[in-house]
């Protein structure tokens, strides 16, 4: 593991390790030069390789031929901002071990330990790799759509980005709301050399997966989104038994009326909007009318899934889903005015319905009455009948 130049006569080692350190000697004619060499082993757990929410431990390990110096440790991490390590033992000198925060997938790439000492002078810089292996979308967030429009769900893995050379696998599952069954989609595997298949293994739910998307990229597109389409979609990625996951929940928007149809002169209409699912606190309904003013408006309540507002006018009125003061989505409900004749219909059926009720109310009476009216006759009828029996008796004209 080495050689010397015969120019210079320098000494060239390769592979350095610990037990390499020592006092090397150099004699030439009459002439000595020693050089004490101190050599340094820094080693990180599992490889550098990590998922996120994951804690490295860094192992510092220094040997030479003299007393083993107290070391100053400073760390950085791959954005060059200073990281203050845990020091978990350092009873000898001669090994430094030290627990790092919580790993993010935006923690990957070059991280450098530099080490100082007084006496002897040491300025010593030591660089490594952190590649943690995860989402570039967040672990949580929630997507917004309406009834019949395209959705495109995405998760971004960042493996291309940090070079990861490892192979490891995935699932996308959905779970309904208030439903603790999930129902996987699709499964994909990355190779070593960074090639991923894709399955599909759902197939009463329907979607698509695109094909003209990034090798790192996990999608599935809904053509025409259902109210029954909301849910949690949960990506996950397995790597040497360990997991990591990213989630989307899906919030579906729909609106309606009651009664269904344009809208009768004089009469009276709601207009429901609603989502699949509770929404969070900084998020609201509201409904409003095109061109009117603010007296024709109506906000949901905090958690509410449901708003209503009751129209008595032709018109146009929007929904909207608001967050943080920001429109995510909104849906429009056209309320259209009758014609006249069916204005007429409506009142003539309101007024012949009235008369029929009326004239079935009058025969309802009358049948009444003149029934208890038979039923009294025949009652005395029957009192008679029974008078005559009891006397035995019979009148003859003379």
């Amino acid at each position: 593991r080495s050689e010397i130049n015969p120019n210079s006569k320098y000494l060239k080692l390769f592979d350095l390790r610990l037990s390499d350190a020592g006092i090397y000697t150099c004699e030439y004619d009459s002439h000595t030069v020693s050089i004490s060499l101190h050599v340094f082993e820094l080693t990180i757990s599992l490889d550098g390789h990590f998922l996120p929410n994951e804690v490295p431990e860094l192992t510092l390990m220094q040997n030479s031929s003299h007393h083993q110096p107290n070391l100053i440790i400073t760390l950085f991490n791959s954005k060059n901002n200073r990281v203050i390590p845990k020091l978990l033992q350092n009873k000898t000198r001669q090994k430094y071990i030290m627990k790092l925060k919580q790993l993010e997938a935006a923690d990957s790439g070059t991280w450098m330990c530099h080490v100082h000492s007084d006496s002897p002078l040491i300025n010593q810089n030591i660089s490594f790799d952190v590649k943690v292996l995860g989402f570039q979308n967040p672990d949580f967030e929630r997507k917004y759509a309406t009834v019949d429009s395209t959705v495109i769900l995405s998760w971004h893995l960042n493996f291309q980005k940090i070079k990861w050379k490892e192979g490891f696998t995935g699932q996308l599952n959905r779970k309904q709301q208030k439903s603790a069954i999930a129902h996987e989609l699709l499964d994909f595997n990355i190779t070593a050399g960074g090639k991923k298949h894709e399955t599909k293994k759902s197939s009463h739910f329907q979607f698509e997966i695109p094909g003209s998307k990034p090798e790192s990229t996990i999608e599935v597109k809904l053509p025409k989104v259902h109210f029954n389409h909301s849910g949690q979609y949960q990506c996950q990625l397995a790597y040497n038994r360990r997991y990591v996951q990213s989630k989307i929940e899906l919030v579906v928007m729909k609106v309606s009326a009651n009664p269904v149809g344009p809208l009768p002169r004089g009469a009276k209409m709601t207009l429901i909007c609603q989502v699949s699912s509770p929404l969070p606190s900084n998020a609201h309904l509201c409904w409003e009318r095109v061109n009117g003013t603010q007296m024709d408006s109506k906000k949901s309540k905090q958690h509410e899934v449901k708003v209503e507002v009751n129209v008595s006018a032709a018109g146009l009125w929007n929904c909207h889903l608001i967050e943080d003061n920001e429109r995510k989505i909104s849906l429009n409900y056209a309320v259209e005015e009758a014609p006249v004749w069916i204005s007429y219909v409506v009142i003539g059926a309101s007024i012949g319905g009235s008369v029929l009720v009326f004239g079935l109310a009058c025969l309802c009476i009358t049948s009444s009455i003149s029934w208890q009216r038979r039923r009294q006759r025949a009652k005395r009828m029957a009192r008679a009948r029974q008078y005559l029996l009891e006397n035995k008796t019979c009148q003859c004209q003379q």
